[in-house]
């Protein structure tokens, strides 16, 4: 690890700097008017892998190739291959008049830069890439090398799912590496043991066949919007806890080691308070806050609206109103079945003459479980102990990298996801950051792995 901290030191100007500009690409992937952006921002990151040795390949649909693939031989006496996801894409940056900066123009303050994808995943995908070419330039051993950097992770992965489950040969590897998950809140650096799966879904509403006076026909005709949210309020038992028929069917409840590790972090709801500005009650009562925030299932409400949302007041009953959901699946559940079990929920209370529509649907990713004493994740995790004196912890995380199940299916190795993100990053939100501490702690976990592996050292 001297060396490549030695070459970090060398090399940090230029580092810096190219991160930078990696960050000023809006590559908003679930929004077209991004697409010139995103094949931008793609080719950026092609031509820097070439730079290095790398062939590389752009994956996906012809009008917009989003997978940056890309592959590099090991050293002589390399026996084994290794895998690097991250991505490019990054969320919307909306609300802008929330940003104290330009989310596109990386901005330094104190020991952080705010950007958008600053964290999630230019600055742990960018850390964890300097530190293959760190091992490059100084000699350094490595494994045979796959990198696939994705462009619409943000949106689901859609494209990259199609390629693997065509192309699964493509995606084998030894090791799978994943940086863009999260440490523990005080900074203690982690393996991120288990991840939710995720589905989304969007439903319209129709009433009439044109915005209506609320005068004239209030009374008479059914109004989208307060049926709509009649609808949403459904969704939940008095308790909090999901009432949809048929969703919560083939649950595996956690496992007495699963619930020791989760129960093992204290929760601190002053802090929780103090971080979001609201206190931890969503939920099922009853249930502890570190179970529902990674081990039971959720139904959220992302987005609801219906008719005039300007200034001011229009009195009319809407044509129509929408309603965006996800949901986070745990162990056993299906999300094809739980999407369809909403479907049957929300189609079984429309009131006569009005019309449900299913705009949008995503049936993501499963749920996900690592095995925490295989040799390579026990490596990770003895290289993560000695970035910290506190060692390496293990947790479970609520979020979902909508990938990461079908990869565990087809790569035939272990996975390994350890992050360096925190909290205090904001990550979707406004203000996005990410510190100079964390980018450091990235690479050099990242550097130490690859050179273990690439000598062989793991047994």
């Amino acid at each position: 690890m001297d060396k490549s901290k030695q070459w970090f030191q060398d090399n940090k100007d230029t580092v810096y700097a190219d991160w930078f500009e990696l960050l000023r690409f809006p590559s908003i992937g679930t929004d077209p008017g991004y697409l010139e952006d995103c094949i931008d921002c793609a080719e950026w990151l092609g031509e820097w892998l070439r730079k290095l040795g790398f062939e590389v390949e752009f994956l996906g649909d012809a009008g917009h190739p989003s997978v940056v693939y890309a592959t590099r031989q090991g050293d002589d006496a390399a026996t084994r291959t290794v895998m690097l996801y991250g991505h490019y894409d990054v969320q919307p940056a909306d609300p802008l008049n929330e940003w104290k900066s330009s989310p596109w123009e990386p901005t330094v303050r104190g020991d952080r830069v705010y950007a958008r994808g600053a964290n999630d995943d230019k600055g742990q995908v960018w850390f964890s890439l300097q530190a293959i070419r760190a091992c490059i330039e100084t000699g350094t051993p490595l494994p045979t090398m796959k990198i696939v950097l994705d462009g619409q992770e943000e949106s689901g992965s859609a494209e990259l799912m199609k390629i693997i489950g065509a192309s699964p040969r493509l995606f084998k590897a030894d090791a799978l590496m994943v940086c863009d998950t999260s440490m523990m809140d005080d900074g203690r650096p982690a393996i991120t043991a288990g991840l939710r799966g995720v589905s989304s879904i969007t439903f319209r509403l129709h009433g009439p066949d044109h915005d209506l006076h609320s005068g004239s026909h209030g009374g008479l005709a059914p109004n989208p919007a307060v049926e709509l949210a009649k609808i949403v309020a459904s969704l939940y038992n008095e308790d909090g806890s999901i009432a949809v028929a048929g969703f919560m069917d083939g649950i595996l409840a956690p496992s007495a080691e699963e619930l020791a590790v989760v129960m093992s972090k204290p929760f601190d709801e002053a802090a929780y308070r103090n971080e979001t500005g609201v206190a931890p009650v969503g939920g099922q009562r009853g249930v502890s806050p570190q179970v529902r925030g990674c081990l039971a299932p959720t139904m959220e409400v992302n987005g609801f609206h219906g008719g005039y949302a300007g200034e001011g007041g229009k009195t009319i009953i809407p044509a129509f109103a929408e309603v965006k959901l996800s949901m986070r699946t745990v162990m056993g559940q299906t999300p094809a079945k739980c999407l369809e079990a909403v479907r049957t929920h929300f189609s079984q209370r429309v009131k006569p003459g009005m019309r449900l529509e299913v705009t949008y649907c995503e049936s993501g990713a499963s749920a996900f479980r690592v095995a925490v004493d295989s040799p390579v994740v026990r490596k990770a995790r003895e290289i993560l102990s000695s970035l910290d004196p506190r060692g390496c912890a293990i947790t479970y995380e609520g979020a979902s990298i909508h990938v990461i199940g079908l990869f565990a299916e087809v790569l035939g190795g272990e996975i390994i996801l350890a992050g360096f993100g925190l909290e205090k990053d904001r990550i979707h939100s406004p203000n996005e950051s990410y510190s100079f501490r964390q980018t450091e702690m990235c690479f050099d976990y990242s550097s130490a792995f690859l050179s273990e592996i690439g000598k062989d050292a793991i047994k």
